[in-house]
């Protein structure tokens, strides 16, 4: 590229007035587009160099079958003196070139060539009109094309033909219309045969050795607007997210903090009257922090309280009558449910002097130390609603279930005992599928123990009811994924998350 700018500046240094980037292609016998390139080149040099306009123009371009005739001849003609030359079967022709079928067809519709009757009537041979086509026209006129020259040479009987004879051509795909850059560049102010190029960036070598004081530098464009940056997205698992977000805060709930992934065991076990042997606590299904390993900060009349409920019993019920463990109690892990963070938010409502009814939810990240397959991982999001209130009932608990699913979409549901160790009674949640035509397991919900609530310090006739679900599983759902694998980790596909709708659930 380096040697065409300078002999497009000693061509240019030759000329007067205007040349086009064309003509200069020609003379300096260049592809096009190589020109132009060479002239872009040198604008960056420095404005004052050249003077350039770009003006752009329809034309009539051919295509690689039109360029092929122009080189070779067209294919009926190629034909035509094939069989001159003696070939007189059909597959002798077609096997000799790519466009032999095309030009047989063309030659014998021209009547250039017909076959001989005489001969059975498979042997080709050249017709008295084939004898007198001694000018191959169409190769001609796409040349004529070629070159530029149109048909403005040709006298008005010519180009009245040459302007059918370019329709046909088209017709055969041979040429096609495109829009075509031409420059015209003339002599600037400060016009040389010889220049150096602009430098760009300013380098340590400049400044430590001072060759910043020889170079010339390119201007700064400050409306230069730079690459636009691509939009972010969210991952389905955030668009249904958001949507269940939205569903909750219609219904008056208040979003609980659930920034913490590590709690204690007491918060995460212990407060929900979980007992300390209990197979959930054991490393096969909880993930044990090593460093800190342990916590100490607790609030110590709860604690109390707590202890007491598990070893003793109280408030009706008997308890565990189990030793309790501190050292079990202290062991920091990641949390297992957002249940961990409900316990502290209801610690924090008995708390305070006069009772008030609360909404709470929180939909976040719970780890647990499961075996990874198609519908399991070690992390996922559970999604958890809380309703704290005077004298609830499981008939409370069931109509609000009714109310929160049909926001969904879901209007069939069932629900079956369950045992928990903090609620009671409890309750697992199923909802028909349309599409699997079979009830399926989509939530847990429960009623939660005087054993947890009264230690807290909550009046005796507030009752708690609440209800959880997984995120994934109704993303899964939503957008077709059979494996969480897929929707999770490594191997999601970054295309699927940019392609993929908002979304809207049926409510």
């Amino acid at each position: 590229m380096a040697e065409l700018t300078i002999r497009v500046l000693e061509l240019l240094a030759q000329k007067d007035g205007e040349i086009s980037s064309e003509e200069m292609a020609q003379q300096l016998n260049e592809d096009h587009q190589r020109v132009i390139g060479a002239i872009k080149s040198l604008q960056g040099v420095g404005e004052d160099l050249l003077q350039v306009k770009q003006v752009t123009s329809t034309r009539w371009m051919l295509t690689e079958e039109g360029t092929e005739i122009t080189r070779c001849g067209s294919h009926e003609y190629r034909v035509l003196q094939m069989v001159k030359a003696g070939y007189q079967h059909k597959e002798q022709i077609e096997k000799t070139f790519a466009y032999g079928d095309v030009g047989l067809k063309k030659a014998l519709a021209q009547k250039w060539i017909e076959y001989d009757k005489s001969a059975g009537g498979n042997a080709l041979r050249v017709t008295a009109t084939g004898m007198e086509a001694a000018v191959d026209q169409l190769c001609l006129v796409l040349r004529r094309l070629e070159t530029g020259d149109g048909a403005e040479s040709l006298s008005k009987h010519g180009k009245k033909n040459f302007e059918k004879a370019v329709l046909d051509c088209k017709k055969r795909g041979l040429v096609d219309k495109r829009d075509v850059a031409v420059f015209l560049v003339s002599k600037g102010t400060k016009f040389s045969t010889s220049v150096s190029k602009a430098e760009a960036d300013l380098t340590v070598e400049m400044l430590t050795k001072d060759g910043w004081k020889e170079k010339k530098f390119k201007e700064y464009n400050f409306d230069a607007l730079g690459v636009a940056p691509s939009g972010g997205y969210y991952h389905p698992l955030m668009k249904v997210r958001s949507e269940f977000r939205q569903i909750f805060l219609e219904m008056g709930f208040v979003e609980m903090p659930t920034n913490n992934f590590v709690e204690s065991s007491f918060w995460n076990f212990d407060a929900l009257f979980v007992p300390q042997q209990h197979p959930a606590r054991d490393v096969q299904d909880t993930f044990f922090v090593s460093d800190p390993a342990e916590t100490t900060q607790f609030p110590e009349k709860y604690l109390a309280e707590v202890r007491k409920v598990h070893t003793e019993g109280g408030y009706g019920s008997t308890g565990y009558n189990v030793p309790f463990d501190m050292k079990e109690t202290q062991k920091n892990i990641l949390r297992t449910h957002t249940t961990a963070v409900s316990a502290q938010m209801l610690y924090r409502l008995a708390q305070q002097k006069i009772f008030q009814p609360a909404k709470y939810f929180s939909i976040d990240r719970v780890f647990r130390n499961e075996n990874l397959d198609a519908t399991h991982l070690a992390e996922f999001h559970q999604i958890e609603g809380v309703v704290a209130d005077y004298d609830l009932s499981l008939g409370h608990l069931i109509g609000i279930l009714y109310a929160f699913f049909q926001k969904l979409g879901i209007q069939k549901l069932r629900f079956k005992p369950a045992y928990n160790p903090y609620t009671e009674p409890s309750m697992e949640i199923f909802s028909y599928h349309e599409g699997l035509k079979k009830w399926v397991e989509v939530g847990n919900s429960g009623v939660f123990r005087p054993e947890m609530l009264l230690p807290m310090g909550l009046p005796e006739n507030v009752v708690v009811i609440a209800w959880g679900l997984s995120l994934e599983r109704p993303t899964m759902i939503k957008y077709a994924v059979d494996n969480i694998r897929d929707l999770v980790g490594h191997k999601v596909d970054l295309e699927m998350v940019q392609s993929n709708p908002i979304c809207r659930l049926d409510k």
